[in-house]
């Protein structure tokens, strides 16, 4: 079996690899090198495996520098879109930015008319009481004049009474010379006395007439009146609202809040105070009821102000700047706070009125700024470059407190913002985003 295998194998080596001899002649001797078919079989193996191995090694190189071409295409297209993206979301927030400075010039012209609007409402109300006063001054007049009326209309009747039952004889004309005649009297008395009914009685239509002018001045005040209780009360509601759902969405109770500020209130001129027209314990009227809940509304729209400039609900960085890492769970622990990354040396501002507890350095923070504000609320700016406030000054929301850097455990030029109310770390983003619709 082995033979005729070996047999077959030689004949087909023969048969395509015939016997070769190859002769080498030289000048004064020949000689020539057999190449047995096994021989020219492992040369023509070696020589296909390298032409192989060349062909593959090519072909892989070719399909490497192809896929290698699209992926930095790729890579590039990728880095392109999330330019384009950054770049959006930067003219997103410009855009949002000037919708919050337009809605705080509309909020502040808001509160210039409501208190245009209630310089008028209580002058118009003093208008009215000075006018029901002066109809009441004119009633009584005019019930004063109608009694005189009446009380000369009978004087009247009684003196033409005498004269007629006197006559044109008697005691009174014997003597001519004792003065006028009795009748020339009564005459001209009558005469007056008539005139005198004649002017009481134009004094009493004139009296009538402004009375009814008065009257309809009142009402027409009362139609101006209510017109400018219901802006004032459209205003309060578009005005306290977005506020009231402002303080909500950022989890902090209102009616406590309210009463902290109230508690600490120092502004000029103190709270608003309820208006009271009647001296004497009557009932308010309807109007006195209104402008006083107006008033109340007021001030809370006014306590809510001030609230807002002491909870942190600005943006701690004014220019371009991309959000990088949130609040939350980490590499299994908790990022406290909310990364915000831009250029080094970007200004950082505070995001409400407080006071700074911490200006230094800080093991992992790097060079850290920490703020107490109102309501058990602090604020942490970390990784600065440089510190621009001191422990213990005072600071408004808006103000310069540092630039931004690299300090600290970082891995880049970036802002770590966090927010803590009573020790707790919550997500700035909340603060952030609650007061994204109202500034």
């Amino acid at each position: 079996m082995r033979t005729r295998i070996a047999i077959a194998t030689h004949a087909f080596l023969e048969r395509h690899f015939p016997e070769r001899r190859v002769f080498l002649r030289s000048d004064t001797d020949t000689r020539f090198m057999r190449l047995r078919p096994a021989t020219q079989l492992i040369a023509f193996s070696g020589a296909t495996l390298i032409v192989g191995w060349a062909i593959i090694a090519t072909a892989i190189l070719l399909m490497d520098s192809i896929g290698s071409g699209n992926f930095r295409e790729q890579a590039k297209r990728d880095q392109r879109t999330y330019e384009q993206r950054l770049n959006e979301l930067s003219s997103e927030r410009d855009k949002r930015a000037a919708e919050a400075r337009e809605a705080q010039e509309r909020f502040n012209t808001a509160l210039e008319q409501i208190s245009v609007m209630q310089s008028e409402l209580l002058a118009s109300e003093t208008r009215r009481r000075e006018m029901e006063t002066g109809i009441g001054v004119i009633q009584a007049t005019l019930r004063r004049t109608m009694q005189e009326r009446d009380a000369a209309r009978g004087q009247s009747e009684t003196l033409t009474a005498q004269l007629e039952n006197s006559g044109s004889a008697g005691p009174l004309a014997e003597d001519e010379d004792a003065g006028a005649s009795p009748v020339d009297f009564l005459t001209a008395a009558l005469a007056d006395t008539a005139a005198e009914r004649d002017q009481i009685s134009a004094d009493a239509q004139d009296a009538l007439l402004q009375a009814d002018e008065m009257q309809q001045q009142i009402r027409l005040m009362q139609d101006q009146n209510d017109q400018i209780f219901r802006q004032l009360e459209d205003a309060m509601t578009i005005s306290v609202e977005p506020l009231d759902k402002m303080f909500s969405a950022a989890g902090m109770n209102t009616e406590t809040m309210l009463d902290t500020v109230r508690k600490g209130y120092s502004g000029q001129g103190g709270p608003l105070m309820p208006l009271s027209f009647s001296t004497r314990s009557e009932q308010p009227s309807p109007d006195a009821e209104r402008a006083n809940g107006i008033l109340n509304q007021m001030d809370r729209l006014n306590l809510y102000r001030i609230a807002a400039e002491k909870a942190p609900f600005a943006l701690p960085l004014k220019g371009a700047f991309r959000y990088t890492s949130g609040f939350g769970k980490r590499w299994g622990r908790l990022h406290a706070g909310t990364d915000m990354a831009g250029p080094t040396g970007m200004p950082i501002y505070a995001t409400a009125d407080g006071v700074v507890t911490h200006a230094g350095w800080q093991s992992g923070y790097g060079r850290l700024v920490k703020i107490k504000h109102a309501f058990g609320v602090e604020t942490r700016y970390a990784h600065q470059s440089k510190i621009r406030v001191t422990k213990g000054q005072r600071v408004s929301r808006g103000d310069h407190i540092g630039d931004m850097g690299n300090s600290g455990r970082s891995t880049g030029t970036h802002l770590h913002y966090e927010v803590r109310v009573n020790g707790d770390a919550v997500n700035p983003m909340t603060y952030i985003k609650a007061a994204r619709d109202v500034f």
